[in-house]
């Protein structure tokens, strides 16, 4: 496979920098996705699930799925009650959908211990 048919996707921009060092110690050239979403031929594309939306590649990283990142603790916290609470988590679901969904043919999902309750449902699918 070529670095342009990768994609290395993580939740928000905060983890962006994981990703880089990652990418950057494999010894793989990679471009970072902005709003302009292009990606290049010879680099791995990097970027975060709200950019990756519409993209396709044949292999996916989808990165940092440790609790407290997906579902973003940031939004847990500043939850009102149990409705709003379920908006949360719900919309985080379809956010790493979204990113696992990117991958023709490959898909490799990785986090740190404690990992995000969330990758319990890709279990079997």
């Amino acid at each position: 496979m070529l670095a342009h048919e990768f994609g290395v996707i993580v939740r928000s921009p905060a983890q962006l920098e994981r990703a880089q060092a990652a990418v950057k110690a494999a010894g793989i050239p990679f471009k970072m996705l902005d709003e302009h979403v292009e990606t290049a031929s010879g680099f791995v594309s990097i970027s975060t699930t709200h950019l990756a939306k519409g993209l396709e590649f044949r292999a996916v990283v989808v990165m940092v799925c440790d609790d407290e990142v997906i579902p973003l603790q940031e939004r847990i916290e500043t939850v009102g009650d149990d409705a709003d609470l379920q908006e949360v988590y719900d919309t985080e679901r379809q956010l790493l959908y979204v990113a696992c969904t990117r991958a023709r043919d490959h898909l490799l999902v990785t986090g740190t211990a404690p990992s995000s309750e969330l990758l319990d449902d890709l279990d079997g699918k």
